[in-house]
């Protein structure tokens, strides 16, 4: 019996090992996918050269991604180099908790883009399912303030791509593998931002 549950653990495994293969090989096969990533690095580190700063907001497993992705900006990811301007907007309590109660859950992120937010500044937007309140009013505050704003989201998006100049959609359909597709680019572009704006020093 032992050995029965240690094979059908295996299988199931292998097979979730194999779907995120087909779904990353799915991303990279995605002309549209790969072209917002290229134009996510290109507003970004626009922004942060002209003295801007990235705004990531996310609920759930999306706001871990949220913070994840503003800490390899202002830490970094590669190679030690200087620290680009990053906020992740899913980490202040007191701010999280007042806003939730004074003005309900779905102002969590709108009242910081407003009180944060710059014109120029990027607004990363993260929502598997593209239907998030609190998100869709923090993309309609970023476009209010005159920010670029990025949504990453699965297939559909649900709302997202009208609130985006930029939108990041993941091949995908299920939560975490979409979530997976986030991280995998949020690293691709951090990656290639950090290499434009902080080039490493050449070598001999």
């Amino acid at each position: 019996m032992a050995d029965q549950v240690l094979t059908d653990e295996r299988k199931s495994t292998c097979a979730y090992l194999a779907e995120s293969r087909d779904v990353i090989q799915s991303a990279m096969d995605d002309e549209g996918f790969l072209v917002s990533l290229e134009a996510s690095v290109d507003v970004i580190a626009q922004s942060l050269a002209a003295g801007g700063k990235l705004l990531t907001c996310g609920n759930g497993g999306s706001a871990g991604d949220a913070q994840h992705i503003a800490g390899e900006f202002i830490s970094r990811l590669n190679y030690d180099r200087a620290p680009a301007a990053a906020i992740a907007l899913t980490v202040d309590t007191s701010v999280i908790t007042a806003v939730g109660n004074d003005y309900g859950y779905d102002k969590v992120f709108e009242r910081q883009v407003l009180g944060l937010g710059r014109p120029g500044d990027v607004l990363l937007a993260i929502s598997t399912s593209g239907r998030s309140p609190s998100i869709l009013k923090a993309m309609d505050a970023g476009r209010e303030k005159g920010l670029i704003v990025i949504g990453l989201t699965g297939r559909t998006g649900g709302s997202m791509p009208e609130k985006s100049d930029i939108i990041v959609h993941a091949p995908s359909d299920s939560t975490p593998l979409i979530q997976q597709v986030h991280i995998m680019a949020a690293h691709i572009v951090c990656g290639l931002v950090e290499e434009r704006l902080f080039p490493r020093p050449a070598t001999t």
